[in-house]
Order: C-alpha cells, then sequence, then structure tokens
C-alpha cells in the first residue's frame, strides 16, 4: 500500500510539473522504471528498440511466444515489424486488429490478442488497460479436454455452477464450440470467452473481462480468473479420469 501510494504521488507531482493527463504521466514513470527481471525476459519476445522497450519488456505475461507462431504463423518481433511498418501506432485498434485479418489472414481472436500486444508495446496502453481509456482482466487455459466440454462448462448453467457458483451469470450470445459472451453479476461488466482447440483431446480457453473502471478492478479480477480457470481445469480433467 505504501509502495503504492509512493508512485501515485510521484504521477500527481510529474502532472503538475509538466501538465500531462494521470495516464500519460503514469506510463512515462512506468517506462522509465520497470526492469524486467531475466525470467521475464527469457519469456518474453525481443524487445523492441526506443522509448517503447521497458513497456515491451514489462509485458510478462504476455502470450508465448512459441504459441503464437503456432497459431499465426509468426512470432511478437514479426508481427510487431509488420505492424511498426504499417505506421499501425498510428491506427486505431480496430483498424489493426482488421489488417491483421484481411492483409495477414490472422484469425480474429489472434488477431485481436496481436493488436493489443502491439498497442501495449508501443506505449498506447498500459497493461490492463483499453485504448482511450477503461480496463479490462484477461486470464487463459489449456484443458485436456475436447473443446466441446469447456463450451458446456460456460454455457450450460448445471455445469457452470460446479466451478462458477454464486455468481449471477445473463447469456448474451453462446455459439459452439468456441465463443460464449454474458453480462456479468448484474452489473455493466461482461466476459468474452473464446475456445480454441488443441488437437482433438486439448482445448484453450480465453477470458476477457471487458468494461472495467480502475486498475485496481482489473487486477482483482485478473487473479479472479486465474483461480477459476484452475478450478475448471481441475474439475474437466478429473471428471474426464472416471470417464
Amino acid at each position: 500500500m505504501t509502495t503504492q501510494r509512493s508512485f501515485k504521488a510521484r504521477v500527481r507531482a510529474r502532472m503538475e510539473k509538466t501538465g500531462e493527463s494521470y495516464t500519460t504521466a503514469r506510463r512515462h514513470l512506468i517506462n522509465r522504471t520497470v526492469e524486467p527481471t531475466t525470467a521475464s525476459i527469457a519469456a518474453s519476445p525481443p524487445a523492441p528498440t526506443g522509448p517503447t522497450a521497458a513497456a515491451a519488456a514489462a509485458q510478462t505475461e504476455r502470450i508465448a511466444d512459441d504459441l503464437i507462431r503456432a497459431r499465426t504463423g509468426s512470432g511478437w518481433a514479426e508481427w510487431f515489424a509488420v505492424l511498426d511498418a504499417a505506421s499501425a501506432t498510428e491506427w486505431t485498434h480496430t483498424r489493426i486488429a482488421r489488417h491483421l485479418t484481411t492483409e495477414h489472414e490472422v484469425p480474429g481472436w489472434w488477431a485481436q490478442t496481436i493488436t493489443v500486444g502491439y498497442e501495449q508495446a508501443r506505449g498506447l496502453r498500459a497493461p490492463g488497460q483499453r485504448r482511450g481509456g477503461g480496463f479490462e482482466a484477461s486470464a487463459s487455459r489449456t484443458v485436456a479436454v475436447p473443446a466441446v466440454r469447456l463450451f458446456e462448462a460456460f454455457a450450460d448453467e448445471t455445469a457452470r455452477a460446479r466451478w462458477l457458483p454464486d455468481v449471477e451469470v445473463r447469456v448474451r450470445t453462446a455459439t459452439a464450440p468456441r465463443s460464449f459472451r454474458a453480462d456479468w453479476a448484474g452489473g455493466p461488466t461482461r466476459i468474452v470467452v473464446g475456445i480454441d482447440a488443441v488437437g482433438e483431446s486439448k482445448a484453450r480457453v480465453n477470458v476477457l473481462h471487458e468494461k472495467l473502471t480502475a486498475a485496481e478492478q482489473a487486477a482483482e479480477l485478473k487473479a479472479y480468473w486465474r483461480d477459476r480457470l484452475a478450478a475448471l481445469k481441475a474439475l474437466l480433467e478429473t471428471d474426464g479420469d472416471h470417464r
């Protein structure tokens, strides 16, 4: 708590000195002070040179380079180079994702993933923050069950209650076995779930919790979804062992 207060005080001091917004001042301080650990560097793609290098290196939770390459044909550094060559830092989020989909045939969810990683690496948004403000939380897990079983764990109310109890979920759309969208807990936030088959007996689930209002809320929900997806994995894989 003391560290957080100290950092906020530094942000406000910079705001008074430079006239920057809170978000801009915060980003500059993060970029100046982050020193990635050896483990972070090993897990992340090569960091770009220039003023956004620290922001890129700070992305320790970015999806692994080998998984991005397997799903899209290129790794993080190659996609960043492609987007830099197109001057994508001047584009909106939608335009970047559409360019990846239409010009490079990147599947929709992976185009969004690359777009977010690129925006964070180039300082266009802080981790967990959407372009233009607002926050979101994400988590993912690979589970040793077919994609259809992962989908049912979200879409079927009884199955969902086994690992996501005591939460009101109002389904908006559900497209088997690939996507699930729902309003969350009767409030303004919502979840977007993508399911990607990894062979016949394994699948990866990605949860994005949208329309959050603060970085603290995003951090709490990120931890929450990590815990819940771990519980889901244990439940489904244990059920599979008994079949």
